[in-house]
């Protein structure tokens, strides 16, 4: 028996990185799990994958900016598993890495509807969900740049930020309906999307080990494990808080 058995939980930007990873970890301790993103076919091959370690998971394609697409991810988990237990809010784009005079008002967009808009729906359709079922938790999947700046990636701090303030307040707003909200803030984590960044920028791998501390990359499973401790027992009694996961990363002067 796992410590998550008999419990369900959605997963947003679950077919790839920090999100497939967590999936896993449930799904290894017993979870059934809900994956949602936009790409079908990474999303189908993340649930084969899970099964194949025999774990319990189905797969519903979701752009998290649409209400519709959303709406619909919380109807077909609970149809296909009766409840939510927990929700990792985890869907996420950078943008373009631009100053911030250099950005445009199609990318302002496409950051702000996934990240912060996408988390917004996310949050109504579970919470929901939650109170016809009697509570549960969410987690919210902010960053670093959540607690702070970076350079070229002004938008996307942003939108982090907003994330932190979107769970505080919604932390406030339910904690009597025994449903906790609390947010994750990663730094920087070796997933897809950190590799494709680096190849496209001679350089920079040396230049971000540079801004951690700990002189290391993040794994997408200590991500995992801190996600499945702040959905447990164990932190039962934390709620509207942020997670900073860094390698040191926003607390050295």
């Amino acid at each position: 028996m796992g410590k998550m058995q008999g419990k369900v939980i959605l997963i947003t930007g679950g077919s790839s990185g920090i999100g497939k990873a967590t999936a896993k970890a449930f799904a290894l301790e017993g979870a059934k799990v809900v994956i949602a993103s936009r790409g079908e076919e990474r999303g189908k091959d993340a649930v084969r994958e899970i099964k194949a370690i025999g774990g319990e998971a189905f797969f519903v394609r979701t752009d998290v900016s649409q209400e519709d697409q959303v709406k619909n991810l919380v109807e077909m988990a609970v149809s296909e598993y009766g409840r939510v237990d927990f929700a990792f809010n985890n869907a996420g784009v950078e943008g373009q890495g631009a100053r911030l005079a250099k950005e445009t008002m199609e990318m302002w967009n496409a950051i702000m509807d996934i990240n912060l808009k996408g988390v917004w729906l996310c949050m109504k359709y579970e919470i929901v969900q939650m109170l016809k079922q009697g509570g549960g938790v969410i987690i919210n999947n902010s960053s670093s740049p959540g607690l702070g700046g970076a350079p070229r990636l002004t938008i996307y701090s942003a939108s982090k930020h907003g994330v932190v303030g979107l769970t505080k307040g919604a932390a406030l707003e339910y904690i009597a309906d025994n449903i906790r909200i609390n947010a994750l803030c990663p730094g920087i984590i070796k997933t897809p999307m950190h590799d494709k960044r680096l190849s496209i920028t001679p350089g920079l791998e040396k230049i971000m080990l540079s801004m951690i501390p700990m002189r290391k990359f993040g794994k997408p499973e200590e991500v995992a494990a801190a996600v499945m401790w702040m959905c447990s027992d164990d932190a039962s009694y934390m709620t509207g808080s942020t997670i900073l996961l860094g390698g040191g990363q926003a607390v050295s002067v």
